[in-house]
């Protein structure tokens, strides 16, 4: 089976990275992950990412102040050296701009807590308990220059309950990330 090689970009911990990394592991699945990436060199998840053999290094946006193009630039010569072909943003927490996003453009997926386009952008599950939504979840979709705008490739549903709290439902949803990234992107590979 071709494997398509892809990086994963972090921030932090990488959780839906390890749900990648896990899907990647299994012989009948159609990535590898050439490039684990980060903005943040302490982000914990890049010691997971070395842990598990894989090639993971940091370009700190730190070092480039007020030269997001000059980061990207960066960014996107280490994906091309690494070979990689598709991108999974899992908790990258930068908005992009149209250099990068137009450079991978079709090529690049985001994972989101929420059910776009319900509640773009930050602090989802608030959001969604201050409305008194009945259901909440999480959706994998292509990037675009606009923040979580990008075309719906999968989602996956939670039941709001009575009694939740924000850290509750979010630990529902994340459980559903963890299952619903992978398969959208062996889905999204299959019809490349």
């Amino acid at each position: 089976m071709k494997k398509t090689p892809i990086a994963i970009l972090i921030s932090g911990r990488g959780s839906n990275m390890n749900a990648l990394i896990e899907a990647c592991a299994r012989p009948d699945y159609p990535a590898r992950i050439a490039l684990v990436l980060s903005n943040n060199p302490d982000a914990p998840g890049l010691e997971t990412a070395r842990a598990a053999g894989l090639a993971a290094m940091a370009i700190d946006h730190r070092l480039f102040p007020k030269d997001r193009d000059g980061h990207e630039k960066a960014i996107d010569k280490a994906l091309t050296d690494a070979g990689v072909e598709a991108i999974c943003l899992a908790g990258y927490m930068r908005v992009l701009t149209p250099y990068l996003v137009g450079r991978w453009q079709g090529r690049m997926l985001n994972i989101h807590p929420s059910l776009l386009p319900a509640y773009p952008g930050l602090d989802t599950h608030a959001r969604a308990l201050a409305a008194g939504d009945a259901e909440h979840g999480c959706t994998v979709h292509l990037v675009t220059d606009g923040v979580d705008e990008g075309p719906v490739l999968a989602q996956a549903k939670v039941r709001v309950l009575a009694n939740d709290t924000e850290q509750s439902l979010s630990a529902r949803v994340l459980e559903q990330e963890h299952l619903l990234y992978p398969a959208a992107l062996a889905t999204f590979l299959s019809r490349q």
